[in-house]
């Protein structure tokens, strides 16, 4: 590796089918303090080992932000899941103007390449301004592809929306995203504070740009243990369940979890989630109280009181 350029790692790439070199600087926007890939400067990269995102427009700019870093004849590897992009990523590297050798293993489409001397410079500025953060219409809000429901109103979010109550003193939005359900919190007139958490850099960043409020505070964290809160009046959440792609009812559980240690005594929750999710069990071993409160479209909301 050379002494002045770094290699890079985007994501968690199985062991098995690429080699990431020792010190590889992670630049996944999912890993809090990761270093963002659209920071790195041209010619700035020796290597680059990407685990593509399965949306097309996120996996598209990641890649183009990759090859733009790249010094030229640096090596690339971008891999993915053969149902999740893999069997699109040769012809997307090849239109960046990439030679590509691919291989199969594991279900997943491996391709490899070299950073050219002339890239289509054209198809780079598509990707990256196509996958960038914008304005979205139908939210009023920035959003970027990549970070839930990116570019449509989230149907469960709407729902907690309008069944939350006056909410007054600290609070916090756990899994923030872009910053929907916060905005409807701080709506209220007598909420003090509100700590917004997301470990997705670029839901936190389009956060920061829609929630022009002094009692926000924002946080690129994980959630489930981060940042160090106490005695908090009230929790909202809409928390994840997808994992890497795949369901993970875990996920919500530690959410509840985490909601009731970072609560005072008397301090309530007010949660959404899809109808079929095991929350309940979870909520009714922790919580004193926990009381359904609205039911439609395929999602529940519970206030539960520590």
């Amino acid at each position: 590796m050379s002494a002045d350029r770094v290699f890079c790692v985007y994501g968690s790439p199985l062991s098995e089918l690429a080699d990431v070199a020792s010190g590889a600087v992670q630049v996944s926007p999912l890993v809090p303090g990761s270093q963002a890939l659209e920071d790195m400067a041209p010619g700035s990269l020796s290597g680059a080992v990407v685990a593509a995102p399965p949306g097309t427009m996120e996996r598209r700019y990641g890649l183009a932000l990759a090859l733009r870093a790249l010094t030229p004849g640096a090596p690339l590897t971008a891999l993915a899941p053969n149902e999740k992009g893999g069997s699109r990523l040769s012809k997307e590297l090849e239109s960046f103007g990439c030679t590509v050798s691919a291989s199969s293993k594991r279900h997943h489409r491996v391709c490899r390449t070299v950073r050219p001397a002339m890239l289509d410079d054209a198809a780079l500025a598509v990707a990256i301004d196509t996958g960038g953060p914008r304005f979205v219409e139908a939210l009023g809000q920035w959003s970027q592809p990549g970070v839930f429901s990116w570019d449509a109103l989230d149907p469960g979010t709407l729902l907690l929306v309008a069944t939350l109550p006056p909410l007054a003193g600290r609070g916090a939005d756990l899994g923030c995203g872009v910053g929907l359900l916060a905005a409807a919190a701080l709506a209220n007139p007598d909420v003090t504070h509100l700590d917004l958490v997301d470990m997705d850099r670029r839901a936190v960043a389009c956060a920061r740009r829609n929630i022009r409020d002094k009692r926000a505070a924002f946080h690129w964290a994980d959630a489930r243990i981060n940042p160090q809160l106490e005695g908090l009046d009230f929790v909202v959440m809409n928390p994840p369940f997808h994992d890497g792609g795949a369901e993970d009812r875990s996920l919500g559980q530690a959410f509840l979890r985490r909601a009731h240690q970072i609560l005072r005594q008397g301090g309530t929750t007010w949660l959404v989630a899809n109808r079929h999710l095991p929350y309940e069990g979870v909520m009714k071993t922790s919580f004193a109280t926990v009381t359904l409160r609205a039911e439609a479209h395929g999602f529940k909301v519970y206030e539960a009181r520590k």
